[in-house]
């Protein structure tokens, strides 16, 4: 059996046609009528029909066992080939089905190098910004396309239940709305960004898939109402607004039945959010072969073991699945394949280096405007010249230390292991020592492992800039949110020899601060990719001024999260040795926990400063329409310099809804020069697949509006809204 690495296959199959495809089918004579626009005897490569005709045309003249190629990654995309592993045999496909492969790709094409390290997911979550979002997806795509690959295994959302998750850095934050509309774009981004280079989007994990503490032997055990309003959501809003050509299924089990055979899959996915793609297993995730294939799951990922010909025709002979429903899967795909591009717009062959100056400025235009300033007490930006600076901890340089570098703060981790290739980043030494000697400026760096030369260092500094980091990634979630390597300890050393210290935070979620009374500024940079030396100097300097919010709420206390009981997380194993997770505390995720309990965090979902000042002003709220409300509102910059503002509206619904506090319902980033002021509009309509004034109603399971009073507030985080008012609609 392969590895869980086998997913990072490099052995790359180039796109080309079936052999023998067109040896039996000689150009027609040029006085002969003009020929089509495709290979004679393969009807399915006409452009001018629809996806639709064209996968049933394929699929018409298939047996079912050719089907049933399409039911597996490997033998879907891999024409040529008829034997897998474990001696696995399939019938030779039908020509002119081009090979196919998939990539994963939250954060760049993985599995590979010679390619752009893009920031991590809650770094472009902080952005809050949606052309990034689209232009990361477009970047990434053209890159994917370059290696030779296809499809993506990208974006990823969760509900952003515990900050202690392990691949929180994969997701997007905790808000529905927030990154259900980012995973939107990015779709786009990858999937129409450049039709000359399409790939084909997986959205995952699908669904309430918010732990990795025993991922594959864990049951999410929710309500109705929570699954669809806070884990479900963020899905429907991608699925409606960005159709991806797939989503993923994940490993857990959802109230005792595995995600990839769960009834989810066909009544909600397919059904009521009107998913028309194509679901695909995580390697291993698949559980059986009847229950899945009934369930919705169309294609196993990786190797074939569940939905091997010998599987699927005794499930066909013992009637616990029809021929129809695998020919229904594999429509399905190839349908999928077909509008996404991949059939008429084959990958060429592999290149070395597929990075260009304009993927990695992308890059770092994410990794800048997804840096969040969390205190500044005057320090910055980095001003006077002949400044002398300290720069301390190991993340701040490409030399390792104790196998620590600014490659281990690049990306999540997989194996151990950056999960993207980012051998040699832009470190944070070498971008501010850079950066200072324009100011006449000098910088000294230590590696911060010996708390005595850190002290002797940052007191002979006039600026301290301290580097503080902890990893995360698959297969683990984080045992607290400290600071890894005694960080906690360098951090409060150093800004005890020296106040005017400043920490550059690179983490993959929240993380605790008992130092910070004893710091001047702070930055969250998060895993900012190849480029994060560059970004984090420009803002340090105030080359470019903080535009990053926070996407997730920072805790002063890990006690004072949602789940801070072992039952919540990460779950008690029962008999069966399935660790049973209880989802007690309902709708309070995120935000809506700690306005719900009345617990003020550390930092607040959709803080952060700016080096600029703004006011808000002018509310004022219509009825354009029957279920809309038009929100207005004054923003002026009050401040010496430029800066763009996050502006933020949020909604609390009538009591007799039952909701614990307000929700997001529209956000704006207008961009001021100093002095100037703008009146931002935002349109909050009833029919948009976020819902914004309804909640779900369990008795009748649909999505319900309630009477009474609605209380609107518009500011610049979830705790800080100067302006609201009431408005009633029918």
């Amino acid at each position: 059996m392969r590895t869980p690495l086998s997913r990072l296959r490099t052995g790359i199959v180039v796109t080309a046609l079936t052999a023998g495809a067109l040896s039996a089918f000689p150009p027609l004579a040029s006085s002969a009528l003009a020929r089509p626009s495709y290979p004679a005897g393969c009807p399915w490569m006409d452009a001018g029909k629809t996806p639709d005709q064209r996968a049933r045309l394929l699929l018409n003249a298939s047996s079912l066992e050719q089907k049933m190629r399409w039911l597996n990654e490997q033998a879907a995309t891999r024409p040529s080939q008829t034997t897998f592993e474990d001696g696995v045999t399939y019938p030779a496909q039908l020509p002119c089905t081009p090979a196919i492969v998939y990539t994963d790709g939250p954060d760049g094409v993985r599995g590979t190098t010679g390619v752009t390290a893009f920031p991590a997911p809650i770094s472009l979550a902080s952005t809050w910004s949606s052309g990034l979002s689209y232009a990361k997806g477009k970047a990434q795509a053209a890159e994917a396309v370059g290696k030779g690959r296809t499809v993506v295994l990208a974006p990823g959302i969760a509900g952003g239940r515990t900050p202690l998750s392990g691949r929180n850095s994969e997701y997007l934050g905790e808000d529905s709305l927030l990154s259900g509309t980012l995973s939107a774009e990015n779709i786009k981004g990858l999937q129409t960004g450049d039709p000359s280079k399409p790939t084909l989007a997986v959205l995952k994990h699908y669904v309430a898939n918010e732990q990795e503490t025993d991922r594959t032997a864990s049951s999410s055990n929710v309500d109705e109402r929570t699954l669809r309003q806070v884990y479900d959501l963020p899905f429907e809003i991608a699925v409606k607004n960005g159709r991806p050509g797939g989503v993923m299924c994940s490993y857990n089990q959802i109230n005792g039945v595995y995600a990839c055979e769960n009834d989810l899959l066909k009544n909600v996915l397919k059904g009521t959010l009107g998913f028309d793609g194509f679901v695909v297993s995580d390697f291993w995730a698949v559980r059986s072969t009847a229950p899945s294939l009934n369930a919705g799951m169309d294609q196993e990922l990786n190797k074939p073991i569940y939905y091997t010909p010998a599987a699927l025709n005794a499930a066909v002979t013992t009637g616990q699945i029809t021929p129809a429903k695998i020919d229904q899967a594999a429509f399905l795909v190839v349908r999928a394949y077909i509008r996404a591009g991949l059939f008429d717009h084959p990958a060429p062959a592999p290149a070395d280096n597929v990075s260009t100056t304009a993927d990695k400025n992308v890059a770092l235009s994410v990794a800048t405007q997804g840096s969040v300033l969390l205190k500044n007490s005057g320090i910055l930006p980095l001003q006077g010249s002949g400044k002398k600076i300290a720069v301390i901890g190991p993340t701040a340089s490409n030399t390792p230390t104790d196998g620590i570098s600014a490659s281990s703060v690049c990306a999540s981790l997989f194996f151990g292991q950056p999960s993207i290739s980012c051998p040699s980043p832009v470190a944070g030494v070498d971008a501010i020592r850079q950066r200072a000697a324009q100011n006449g400026g000098t910088v000294t760096f230590d590696n911060g492992q010996n708390l005595d030369s850190a002290k002797a260092v940052a007191q002979a500094a006039d600026v301290v800039v301290v580097f503080g980091h902890y990893t995360e990634g698959e297969f683990a979630d984080r045992p607290n949110l400290n600071l890894d390597g005694n960080g906690d300890a360098l951090v409060d050393a150093v800004a005890t020899a020296n106040p005017s210290t400043v920490v550059v935070l690179q983490t993959g979620s929240a993380v605790l601060m008992p130092w910070l009374p004893k710091v001047k500024a702070v930055m969250e940079a998060w895993y900012a990719g190849d480029q994060q030396g560059t970004a984090i100097a420009r803002l340090l300097y105030g080359d470019d001024n903080f535009t990053g919010r926070l996407p997730m709420t920072f805790p002063k206390a890990l006690s004072d999260t949602p789940t801070n009981t072992p039952a919540q997380f990460p779950g008690i194993t029962d008999a069966n040795g399935i660790r049973q997770v209880s989802y007690s505390e309902g709708l309070k995720v995120g935000y809506k926990w700690y306005d719900a309990q009345g617990i003020q965090p550390l930092y607040e979902f959709g803080y952060g400063l700016s080096y600029t000042k703004f006011l808000y002003s002018g509310l004022q709220v219509a009825k354009p329409s029957p279920g809309s409300l038009k929100v207005s509102f004054l923003v002026s910059n009050i401040g010496a310099r430029a800066g763009t503002e996050t502006s933020q509206v949020y909604l609390t619904l009538p009591a007799a809804a039952g909701e614990p506090g307000k929700r997001l319902v529209a956000f704006s980033q207008p961009s001021l020069l100093a002095g100037q002021s703008k009146v931002v509009t935002l349109t909050i309509s009833g029919t948009t697949p976020d819902h914004p004034f309804s909640y779900w109603k369990t008795s009748t399971h649909a999505w319900t509006t309630p009477a009474g009073a609605f209380k609107v507030q518009v500011g610049p985080s979830s705790r800080t809204l100067p302006l609201g008012t009431t408005v009633t609609l029918p």
